[in-house]
């Protein structure tokens, strides 16, 4: 069995500024029939997501007791669609002062954006980047009649072979996240390739590099002595989402800790702002130790104490984030370039 490159994302530090998507989308999906593919999204959640509704559908999809399941295809409202302005009106014909839109919206990618739930003043919300997990085992993968989509032995990356994809549209129905899209002009499924061709070249994916936040640690999974190994292996706070789906995804994301919630008298109570069952809901059963584990070492980080966990995860100098070399597996040296990006 090959490597694994993988991903984990901090949500504590997300701010929801979408810098990973602008520069996933200007870097890959760019041309005709792809206006509406975000390979990276970042989603406000508790909300709905993008495509909308995609976690109910994932219920219908993935992997359930070993048989693969085929959720429905998402129609076009659900990404929201093209909003035509009156370009014309304003610019060449001279008729209109402003630019509007034709058509009410009726769905975007950001339309939940900084949308609260709960009731003032424990009402919350936290973000949520999502792009393809690149999982153990793919559901797109096993859907695909005609052997398009493989996963690379060497890294682990999941990708669809442009030239053998014939566009019978099983990955979008199979894959539980809704992150392989369908390109209507070229007929063919097309979804995010981990930035493997910045990754051959020690170049961190376009996503993490940009992110301002330090919020995205790349790594090969077996690297024993690297940060992914640490937080998913260790320390176990990095968890992947909706574990249910069955995929074995390769994204992991450390569960976002807010203040508590007040009590009555408006003081900070025992009660946690995000409910614990909404977390339990996004990441399984295991986000309840996770939880423990971060709020003991931050405590531990306030006495003025050592924790190896929050110095991962503060990672004051943002090139450890993707370090990889000198990668140990099984007790042999493998030596892969470092992700310095």
């Amino acid at each position: 069995m090959g490597m694994q490159v993988s991903m984990v994302i901090d949500l504590n530090k997300c701010i929801g500024c979408q810098t990973c998507t602008a520069a996933c989308k200007s870097l890959w999906t760019d041309e005709k029939g792809q206006e509406q593919m975000l390979w990276n999204n970042v989603e406000t959640k508790p909300g709905r997501g993008y495509p909308k509704e995609w976690e109910e559908k994932g219920k219908k999809s993935g992997w359930k007791d070993d048989k693969l399941l085929f959720g429905g295809l998402h129609p076009d409202e659900d990404f929201g669609g093209e909003q035509p302005l009156n370009h014309d009106e304003v610019y060449f014909q001279g008729t209109e002062d402003r630019l509007v839109q034709k058509e009410p919206m009726t769905y975007g990618a950001n339309w939940d954006e900084d949308t609260s739930s709960g009731d003032y003043p424990n009402n919350y919300h936290f973000y949520l980047p999502r792009l393809c997990n690149h999982c153990t085992k793919p559901a797109c993968l096993e859907a695909c009649p005609v052997r398009a989509i493989y996963k690379r032995e060497e890294d682990g990356i999941v990708l669809v072979d442009q030239d053998k994809c014939q566009g019978t549209r099983l990955c979008n129905q199979a894959c539980p996240y809704d992150k392989v899209y369908f390109n209507h002009i070229i007929n063919k499924s097309q979804k995010c390739i981990f930035c493997f061709p910045r990754v051959e070249q020690g170049v961190a994916p376009a996503c993490a590099r940009q992110c301002p936040g330090r919020l995205r640690f790349v790594g090969y999974l077996e690297d024993q002595d690297g940060p992914i190994h640490k937080l998913v292996n260790e320390w176990k706070v990095a968890l992947p989402l909706h574990p249910e789906f069955g995929t074995e995804p390769n994204v992991f994301y450390v569960p976002p800790v807010l203040p508590p919630a007040f009590d009555a008298a408006g003081r900070f109570s025992d009660e946690p702002r995000v409910p614990t069952e909404y977390l339990r809901y996004l990441f399984g059963s295991e986000v309840d130790q996770a939880l423990v584990t971060i709020m003991q070492e931050m405590e531990r980080k306030k006495e003025g104490k050592a924790s190896e966990l929050m110095d991962l995860l503060i990672a004051r100098d943002w090139k450890s984030l993707f370090n990889i070399k000198d990668v140990k597996v099984a007790g042999e040296g493998v030596d892969h370039r470092p992700l310095l990006g």
